[in-house]
């Protein structure tokens, strides 16, 4: 018999048996809510090799594309093939580290006796415990705060791979993919995954779902309208407006937040628990950003500074109280595990640091475990070692005349030539959204007093060598402040602060969204972008 392999682990196959059977014998956890009948189609598993090795797809699996099956489902029918597969929810690295901004408790949820209230109208008898939720969903990973609204106390911090990948790695693609024949079905992964996480956190901390009496959901645009039930296909097209936007221009609202109750959501939690999702900026500037901004405390900031927070569809903001113009760049997956092709996201085993010295390569791995791929942080070194040591051009081509380079010879893991090309294009996008809102500022770059990277990819890159490849703007080290999952931290200051969250919404209708696309010489500066070199403003 040949092995199953998941994760350098390995099970011998036998036919007949299930990925899931499999995945139990792991102590893999994996969300199901349909004994395994295919119906909840939350089960989902990518197919590393082996495909041909499975039963076909059955009915229940007609929603997914390419090498993506139901764990319940995918049934072995050839025991001597090699067969591996990936959980889509698996575990990332959680960024607990963020920024934190002292503010007043004042949540909209309070206990008032022996009585919970929203807004002082009484929803339930106090039971013990008023806590609330607050959710960062992100193109790559979802990261949630169980949040104490006594306290104001932050008591669990949970994190999971974002299920919607077979979807697309972009939003882009997942827009495309909700407007086929399969629409819902991200809505439902993600649902059913937010779920499953917050039934975990309860059995963990010892409490009971309809504790939780508010929830709180930031994230890009695609990601919180699809979360919310809202049709993303204008998000897709110009002028690329969420439908909550377009309503605000028309007068038809005042601010782009949503909300709803748990009840209409379909969440796990007090039925009658409201669900607010943050305010939007404008097209793919969304409401993780506003959170970003908040969590900064840039409402109070008269010096300018500016704000990166980078990922998928990296975001940028410069100005202060007075005035803030922000603009999305679609940056792609290629610096979070997507298009390269021994890419993958942070967990254990991605090789997050690189040094190159006399032509071999020294590595670091999360979890100090066997290297299985490598992740942002260290194709931001490798890329910047490869140019320290000359064995590529400012162009990215290699000067040996090779196409690839080994960086772990043991798993003999290599970057080439394309895998740099698509790592230029991504590198470029963050580029000139940053070139191009510092130039339409105004502001020379020496006037700018601070420079925020958010999300949890920037919090772990080498600043040295993300400057000297142009990943961010050429800034003196010393006033570069890594601010982790500012996203998250402002999703909890809404949920924790009424006045706080009026001002997210007057921030967010107040800041001026740029086109890149729409700037005369905006290709010029992508190519100019795509050179693995400091940016000269």
């Amino acid at each position: 018999m040949s092995p199953l392999h998941h994760s350098g682990q390995e099970l011998e196959l036998a036919a007949g048996k299930s990925l899931f059977d499999y995945a139990d014998n792991l102590k893999l956890r994996v969300p199901t809510s349909c004994a395994r009948t295919g119906e909840c189609h939350e089960c989902i598993v990518e197919i590393k090799r082996g495909m041909e090795a499975l039963e076909p797809p059955t009915e229940s699996e007609r929603f997914l594309r390419d090498n993506y099956r139901l764990a319940c489902q995918a049934r072995i029918v050839d025991a001597q093939a090699d067969i591996e597969f990936a959980v889509l929810r698996r575990q990332p690295r959680i960024l607990t580290d963020s920024i934190r901004r002292e503010i007043e408790l004042d949540p909209h949820t309070t206990r008032s006796g022996d009585d919970v209230c929203y807004d002082g109208q009484r929803i339930d008898a106090y039971r013990g415990k008023v806590y609330g939720l607050a959710i960062d969903a992100g193109t790559t990973t979802v990261v949630m705060n169980m949040v104490d609204l006594e306290s104001g106390a932050i008591l669990h911090t949970a994190s999971f791979e974002n299920p919607q990948r077979f979807g697309g790695s972009d939003i882009m693609h997942r827009i495309s993919y909700d407007g086929g024949s399969y629409n819902g079905e991200l809505r439902q992964v993600m649902l059913s995954s937010i779920n499953f996480e917050i039934g975990d956190m309860a059995r963990t901390l010892g409490f009971h779902r309809r504790n939780i009496y508010e929830v709180v959901i930031v994230g890009n645009s695609t990601m919180r309208d699809l979360l919310f039930g809202l049709d993303v296909q204008p998000i897709g097209e110009k002028p690329y407006r969420s439908v909550s936007e377009t309503e605000l221009l028309n007068g038809e609202r005042d601010t782009t937040s949503l909300s709803t109750t748990a009840r209409e959501m379909e969440l796990r939690v007090f039925p009658d628990a409201r669900v607010y999702g943050g305010p939007l900026i404008g097209c793919h500037v969304g409401a993780d950003v506003t959170a970003d901004l908040l969590a900064i405390g840039i409402d109070e900031q008269e010096d300018t500074v500016m704000m990166v927070d980078v990922g998928t569809n990296t975001e940028v903001v410069i100005g202060n109280r007075h005035r803030l113009i922000a603009a999305s760049c679609p940056a792609g997956p290629a610096f979070e595990g997507g298009q390269i092709a021994y890419g993958m996201p942070g967990y254990d085993g991605a090789v997050e640091s690189v040094r190159i010295d006399d032509g071999s390569a020294t590595i670091d791995t999360i979890g100090h475990a066997e290297a299985q791929g490598i992740c942002g942080s260290g194709l931001v070194d490798l890329l910047a070692e490869l140019r320290r040591n000359e064995m590529i051009t400012e162009l990215g081509a290699f000067t040996n005349g090779q196409n690839e380079f080994v960086f772990a010879p043991e798993r003999q893991m290599s970057l080439s030539r394309a895998d740099i090309s698509s790592l230029a294009q991504a590198k470029s996008a963050n580029y000139a959204g940053q070139f191009i809102l510092l130039r339409e500022y105004q502001t020379p770059i020496e006037q700018v007093s601070r420079l925020y990277l958010a999300g949890g990819f920037a919090n772990y890159i080498n600043v040295e060598n993300a400057l000297g490849i142009g990943f961010i703007a050429n800034f003196p080290p010393a006033i570069i402040s890594k601010v982790g999952n500012a996203a998250l931290e402002g999703a909890t200051i809404m949920l924790l602060s009424k006045a706080l969250r009026r001002r997210a919404e007057d921030l967010a209708r107040d800041i001026t969204h740029v086109e890149l696309e729409s700037t005369p010489d905006f290709f010029e500066i992508f190519v100019e972008g795509c050179m693995f070199k400091p940016m000269a403003m």
